[in-house]
């Protein structure tokens, strides 16, 4: 009954916890202080992504898997048409963080300028590929799909949008050497 008392059903129950999981996840992909390098804070955010995933698996399932139950799925759009992963504007927070990202690195010159909300969907679907193929076990979840796949993977690609491969190079040695302090 209390189900039923305080969410008015499982419905209410499931959007209850996407909505705490979704909140909790935009905060760890935007935690720190924006640098003055937008590529680093770009892979910073990448890199929380990929923490959250592999250390909450069930939530990242919950949010982004194929066992998302329908009630929380219900409320996906296609952000190639609407601009927005959700419907719901609480849950799209985390990719308009990314979006900013683009932004940033666009108005740097960092990468080319082009459509931010396409540039935002190529990079959410390296990292989240990546992550479900680590989550599955092909990349033996023990940071090497972060060191050997992803992390090259994200340089190519941001030289390919444009960037310096030095300059993106030193952004993410930026981000390794955050890692090993204290």
């Amino acid at each position: 009954m209390a189900v039923y008392t305080h969410f008015g059903g499982m419905t209410g129950l499931l959007d209850a916890v996407a909505g705490e999981v979704f909140a909790r996840f935009t905060q760890a992909l935007t935690e720190g202080l924006a640098t003055d390098d937008p590529v680093a804070d770009f892979l910073r955010m990448g890199l929380a992504y990929y923490r959250f995933a592999l250390a909450h698996p069930q939530r990242y399932q919950f949010m982004f898997g194929t066992s998302t139950p329908t009630s929380v799925a219900e409320h996906r759009s296609d952000l190639t048409v609407t601009g927005s992963s959700t419907d719901r504007a609480d849950w799209a927070a985390s990719f308009g963080a990314l979006r900013t990202a683009v932004q940033r690195m666009m108005a740097a010159g960092r990468i080319r300028e082009d459509d931010e909300l396409a540039v935002a969907g190529r990079l959410w679907s390296l990292n989240h590929g990546a992550v479900m193929l680590e989550l599955a076990g092909f990349f033996g979840q023990d940071g090497r799909g972060l060191t050997h796949i992803l992390g090259p993977l994200i340089v190519d690609t941001l030289v390919g949008m444009g960037d310096d491969r030095d300059a993106a190079a030193r952004s993410l040695e930026t981000v390794v050497a955050a890692l090993s302090q204290p």
